[in-house]
């Protein structure tokens, strides 16, 4: 395993509570990300710096970029579409109205366009309550896996044929065969246990040579992990809890990372967002009902 420890920038002055999600925009050369406990989508362009603000009414766990200046994000209660210009949000879909003990987490957009999310336990009991949940454009609701706890760790092969996706709990991570055509999920498998000292997996992204990368939120690191389960390279930051990697950039190949705030080393570290260039560029991530790729 190769370990390194890159220069970094850190983009952002504004604290994160627990910044997530962050989601390249190659026509704007744009970067957009989340606060959850903020209730607060942004929206910065790295070449000026210039941050913008779009409130929410509650816990913004995830979202997908959409045609026509929009956004599928995942509130604490429902699936909505959201237009920038006006601030108006349309429910698509209520995933979950039976498990008011949950809410939304971690989502992305699939190479067919539609719009994977899965759910958290955001009790203290923190049962396998959870579920993974595949949104259609048209507002189609399929609960695809369940008995999770934190559903987490959404990302795509670059072929589109592959799933990712973790539990930061239960500290899994899985993958399975991705139909194109259809949006169902099969051949389920195990690809690695990661304990806490190698860091436990939180949000991901896939690179263009069908890499996984895991933000490690226990250990301050990003852990680049092969569609086997070889932890090929540890990419050690100077944030204590990395929340989830982007490739974004002209090339793909600057990864952007959103980190939360966090005691963890002793002190209190508040969240934020850094970037740094990496070698291998990422797989592109389609906008909801806009497929890049086709079954």
């Amino acid at each position: 395993m190769e370990i390194v420890t890159p220069e970094v920038t850190r983009l952002i002055d504004v604290p994160l509570g627990t910044g997530e999600g962050p989601c390249w925009a190659a026509d704007e050369k744009a970067l957009y990300f989340v606060d959850i406990p903020a209730a607060t989508l942004f929206r910065l362009d790295p070449a000026t710096g210039d941050l913008r603000r779009f409130p929410m009414p509650s816990a913004i766990g995830s979202f997908g970029l959409a045609p026509g200046g929009r956004a599928v994000v995942a509130l604490r209660d429902g699936v909505y579409m959201y237009d920038f210009a006006t601030g108006a949000l349309t429910l698509l879909a209520r995933p979950e109205p039976d498990r008011p003990g949950n809410r939304l987490n971690d989502g992305k957009v699939a190479p067919d366009g539609r719009f994977w999310v899965g759910s958290m336990d955001d009790r203290p009991e923190k049962e396998t309550v959870a579920a993974l949940h595949c949104v259609d454009p048209d507002g189609t609701c399929r609960r695809m896996e369940d008995g999770l706890i934190v559903s987490n760790g959404l990302a795509f092969s670059p072929d589109g044929r592959t799933l990712f996706h973790s539990d930061s709990r239960q500290r899994f991570i899985r993958a399975y065969d991705y139909d194109l055509a259809t949006g169902a999920i099969s051949n389920r498998r195990h690809v690695r246990t990661m304990e806490e000292d190698e860091g436990r997996p939180d949000g991901a992204a896939c690179d263009a040579e069908g890499y996984y990368w895991s933000a490690g939120v226990s250990a301050g690191c990003l852990n680049r992990i092969a569609p086997d389960g070889t932890l090929v390279r540890k990419v050690m930051l100077p944030v204590a809890s990395p929340t989830m990697p982007c490739f974004g950039g002209p090339d793909l190949k600057t990864l952007y990372v959103t980190s939360l705030t966090t005691d963890r080393l002793g002190h209190r570290q508040e969240g934020t967002l850094i970037s740094f260039p990496v070698d291998v560029p990422g797989a592109p991530v389609a906008r909801f009902g806009e497929p890049i790729l086709k079954g």
